[in-house]
């Protein structure tokens, strides 16, 4: 069962949601993309499946989605909010657990962008990173990932067109030797794949084992 909590932020606060695993192992953070909020059915698939394998999960609203905006936050404020959450996290809910840091698209970009600025973390989990805009592959958004030295695990579709494949595959090889890059075929940048039958829950719960295999490969080698 999904708890719901209020983590503060400058002024206000953010809302979240917690799915506690039982006896967990880690405690990984999930932050939603620039369309959907927390309680979307990916985001619920995805976190209820990873809970189910030991990992708790917390997911939390970026400003912009609780206020009901249409458009993500800018950088800095997503980056901030990034700093928050992971510091309230470690305080209040790690229990000395290993925290994980994963974001679907937007919010694995942001929090990449945090952990270049001095963010620390176990590890970063990319649900689809928006390596460039559609049809714009000459501008990848890939350049503060190199200098990057912690454990990563970009988890993409092949259909998805905010990454081309053969690009991507280009970025991981050239990322620190702790990077995993698993392929979802036929995904789209949500990871539905055309005639897979499957539901918006069932297209985030595919992504969980590949999560938990990385998480807990991390916190074996560390």
């Amino acid at each position: 069962m999904s708890h719901e909590l209020q983590i503060p932020f400058g002024d206000t606060s953010l809302s979240a949601l917690l799915d506690r695993a039982e006896n967990p192992t880690a405690l990984l953070i999930l932050a939603h993309g620039s369309g959907a909020g927390k309680d979307h059915p990916f985001m619920t698939g995805y976190a209820q499946a990873v809970a189910a394998l030991r990992i708790s999960v917390l997911r939390f609203n970026f400003p912009y989605m609780d206020a009901g905006k249409k458009f993500p936050d800018k950088a800095p404020t997503a980056v901030a909010v990034w700093n928050q959450v992971q510091a309230w996290a470690g305080e209040h809910l790690a229990e000395n657990l290993p925290v994980f840091s994963a974001g679907k698209s937007f919010g694995g970009r942001m929090a990449s962008l945090a952990v270049a600025e001095g963010m620390k973390t176990s590890g970063l989990i990319f649900l689809g990173y928006p390596l460039h805009a559609p049809k714009k592959e000459d501008k990848p958004r890939d350049a503060h990932l190199y200098p990057l030295q912690l454990s990563m695990l970009f988890l993409q579709g092949t259909r998805d067109p905010f990454a081309n494949v053969q690009l991507m595959a280009d970025v991981a090889d050239k990322l620190n030797q702790h990077t995993e890059l698993v392929f979802f075929d036929g995904g789209n940048h949500s990871f539905k794949a055309a005639r897979s039958g499957r539901s918006v829950e069932e297209d985030g719960a595919l992504l969980a084992e590949a999560t938990a295999g990385f998480i807990n490969r991390t916190v074996a080698n560390t």
